[in-house]
Parts: structure tokens; C-alpha cells; sequence
């Protein structure tokens, strides 16, 4: 039907030290900026940003309108998106989510409530509003302290002409050692020397052989994913399309699909952690560390 109309923290000091190197570093760059002034960058392609919220969420129920800091989860993550690029839309399925980003003055798009991605809402919501622009942008509507620097990095991808989809990844700090390195939740990346990636894996990958594991991640430089993507328009019609492929299931990642499907799925650089409120102690938490740092 589409068609025809064209992602917990476990302790409180580990969240509170990734908030830390999210805020505490200098304000926008002069790159950034010109992002935010003009959605039409160097490549000559035209951006818009969209922000799927649905209400219902089994860990936290009305998660886009908790509030965080004085403002609600969905009005901090539209207005960090906002300092970089000024086409921005939310897509709900909700009457609540849609008459509070109204209230605001944010952009919002209702959707229907069958979708199961954040992916296939963010096409119908590009449809709804036209879809003229070039590249769509998906952000989680409940990542609050995303930085304009990780939009920007997302951006510049499309620079190199031959790049479908964008993500982001970021280099693992060794000092974390090799039990937070193969944890699953935490996804690992191997790219090309193109920056285009070749595969995504719960497990450690690249596997190191001959040296013990314990010592890997001071022997290797490993990348972990952020999950953040950037469309094509024409790309993102042909996602919602694809059935789920074996790799896709077997390791319970979507962009397994996009490059059995041959994909190029380009890789940019974050040093930046990204935050997300999958749970009331996690917005407890984040709610400390604002009064705390005065955000």
C-alpha cells in the first residue's frame, strides 16, 4: 500500500560517564553549523530527518512523553536533531505524541499503527510529506543526546555517490577490555578500505587468531556500531519491501538483509557513545546527570 503512495544501560556510573563525553565537549564545529543553515550540502542532495515515537513500548509505555530535564523525551530528541539539519519531521501513531510535537512547533506526521519498524514508519511518514528529498535520515525517537556531529558524520557519507545507506561506528576503547567487547548487545563492524561495510556481528568479529581472547582488544583496533542509518529514497522503498534473509535472522540484524540484498552500506566515524531511554532508570538517571550539569 505504501508503494503506491511513494533500537540499558546496567550501572549508573558507566551511563552518567557516556552523558560526560556526549555534553562536555566544545559547541558546534563551523561544518556543523553550515549543515544546520542549509540542508543541501557539498554532494548536492537534499536531507530531511524523521523521528519515529509510537506510544506503546513494552518496557516503557509512553516513552516520547516522559519528561527529561523540563521537556519531554521526544521534544529534547527533535530539538539535538534541529542544531543539525532544519527538515525535521516526527511519525507517530498516536493522537497524544502528534498534538504534543504540535504544541512545540515541531513538524509531525501521523502513521498507521501495523508497522514493525521504525524503518517502514519513517517511509510512509516521507510519503505523507511529499517525498521529494533525496536522502532520508532515521533517528530513534528515544535518543535524547544525540549530537549534531553524529547527523553530520551520517550527511558527509553521501558524498561518495555510490553510498545506499549510511551508519555510524566507533572505534572500541581497549581500556573497556574483552568482556564488554563480546558482548552481544554490543555490535561489532568490519569495513572496507573504503569505509563500506562488509559485515555486522553480535560476536567479536574479527576473529584473532592465535592470541588469547583476553588480550584482543589491545592487539586489534575493533569498531562497534551505532544504530543510526541514512536512506536513499529509492533504497528505503526497496527495504520495506525485502523479505527477512538467513544472515538477518540468524544474528537479529536488520542490515544483514541490505547487504545480502548488495547494499552499499557506508561507514562514518563517531567518538561519541549513543545514549538511548529503553527504561524508567534510565531516564531516572539521565534526569540526574541534566540537573547536575546544568543542560
Amino acid at each position: 500500500m505504501l508503494t503506491k503512495l511513494y533500537k540499558k544501560n546496567k550501572k549508573k556510573n558507566i551511563f552518567q560517564k557516556k552523558l560526560s563525553h556526549l555534553f562536555l565537549t566544545p559547541i558546534l564545529s563551523k561544518n556543523i553549523r553550515n549543515f544546520a543553515e542549509n540542508n543541501t550540502i557539498m554532494n548536492n542532495l537534499n536531507f530531511i530527518a524523521i523521528i519515529p515515537a509510537r506510544f506503546a513500548s513494552t518496557r516503557f509505555p509512553g516513552k516520547p512523553l516522559a519528561m527529561l530535564g523540563g521537556k519531554t523525551v521526544i521534544q529534547r530528541v527533535y530539538q539535538q536533531v534541529e542544531k543539525a539539519i532544519t527538515n525535521v519531521i516526527v511519525a507517530t501513531d498516536d493522537q497524544r505524541i502528534f498534538s504534543h510535537v504540535e504544541s512545540f512547533g515541531g513538524k509531525v506526521v501521523m502513521t498507521g499503527s501495523h508497522h514493525h519498524s521504525g524503518t517502514d514508519r519513517c517511509w510512509e511518514a516521507y510519503l505523507k510529506n511529499e517525498g521529494n528529498e533525496d536522502v532520508i535520515i532515521n533517528v530513534q525517537g528515544d535518543e535524547p543526546f544525540i549530537q549534531p556531529s553524529q547527523i553530520a558524520a551520517l550527511m558527509h557519507c553521501f558524498d561518495d555517490p555510490h553510498t545506499d545507506i549510511a551508519t555510524l561506528v566507533k572505534p572500541f576503547d581497549k581500556a573497556r577490555g574483552f568482556d564488554e567487547l563480546e558482548n552481544p548487545n554490543s555490535v561489532k563492524v568490519v569495513f572496507d578500505k573504503n569505509m563500506n561495510a562488509q559485515y555486522f556481528s553480535r560476536s567479536v568479529i574479527p576473529y584473532l587468531r592465535g592470541i588469547p581472547a583476553q588480550e584482543w582488544p589491545g592487539k586489534h583496533q575493533f569498531y562497534t556500531h551505532l544504530g543510526m542509518y541514512a536512506y536513499r529514497a529509492d533504497k528505503l522503498e526497496e527495504i520495506t519491501r525485502l523479505p527477512q534473509s538467513q544472515l538477518e535472522i540468524a544474528e537479529s540484524l536488520e542490515q544483514l538483509r541490505w547487504l545480502e540484498n548488495g547494499m552499499r552500506i557506508k561507514v562514518g566515524f563517531s567518538d561519541k557513545s549513543s545514549i538511548g531511554i529503553d527504561t524508567p532508570a534510565d531516564l531516572e538517571r539521565a534526569e540526574e546527570f541534566i540537573k547536575n550539569n546544568n543542560l
